[in-house]
């Protein structure tokens, strides 16, 4: 009988969605496809740690970025004018501004060649104080810059990819805006939509709240190669103003 309700009924009671719906479009994911909750093994374990060592570094940062003057760690400053630099500008100019300055500030070196081990992951802070770290720990680091530069927690994904040109995994922060995920990748400096990457398939997603295993996906197909070497580096220098 919605027909006879008057318009100022209508704008008093507005149309809830069900809750199945809203869950799903609370939870939906980049690179879509359907994501399953992991609780438990060498991977959720592994990201209970880092999530432990991020929470203690948030109250660290929130110090340092009440009190610049007497703030301990240099890292900390470094990180924190990123983020007022992203803080100046709004949306996708505001996520532009930490992929590019986050990858400026970061030089790629492989967790065995800085570690002697494969497959650590740093927080933003260690890896600022060493100035090196590889995809992850670059994921890692924008997901907590877009964080402090006022993004919400259910818009920021870290996300594992399978790079079926290379065949190797490969890590990458996603943020959500306007509805639609952008990819923030340390191989490129421009950000492209999930919807618009090619050779990849995502296998895990993480976010503040745990870890979700995708189901099969079908692979994408085609995309513009990662940049290498010292075209990377010049692309880099030519977009940094």
């Amino acid at each position: 009988m919605a027909w006879v309700i008057g318009a100022t009924d209508l704008r008093a009671t507005p149309i809830a969605l069900p809750a199945s719906l809203v869950d799903a479009l609370h939870r939906a994911e980049p690179f879509g496809g359907e994501a399953r909750d992991i609780s438990a093994g060498t991977l959720n374990d592994k990201w209970q740690e880092l999530a432990r060592k991020l929470d203690d570094e948030r109250v660290q940062l929130a110090l340092c970025d009440g009190d610049r003057e007497h703030c301990v760690s240099p890292a900390a400053l470094r990180f924190l004018a990123i983020v007022d630099q992203a803080r100046a500008r709004e949306g996708r100019a505001r996520l532009g501004e930490i992929n590019r300055a986050i990858n400026l500030a970061i030089r790629p070196v492989s967790d065995l060649a800085q570690y002697g081990e494969e497959d650590v992951w740093s927080s933003p802070l260690a890896t600022f104080s060493r100035g090196a770290g590889d995809c992850e720990d670059y994921a890692i680091a924008k997901v907590a810059a877009l964080r402090l530069a006022g993004l919400a927690a259910n818009d920021l994904r870290i996300v594992i990819l399978h790079d079926t040109l290379h065949r190797e995994d490969h890590a990458v922060a996603a943020a959500r805006l306007d509805g639609h995920w952008l990819v923030l990748d340390n191989q490129r400096m421009a950000m492209i939509e999930d919807a618009d990457t090619r050779f990849v398939r995502p296998l895990f997603v993480f976010d503040d709240t745990g870890i979700a295993k995708y189901a099969e996906t079908p692979m994408r197909v085609s995309a513009p190669e990662p940049l290498s070497g010292a075209i990377a580096a010049a692309d880099m220098i030519a977009t940094a103003d």
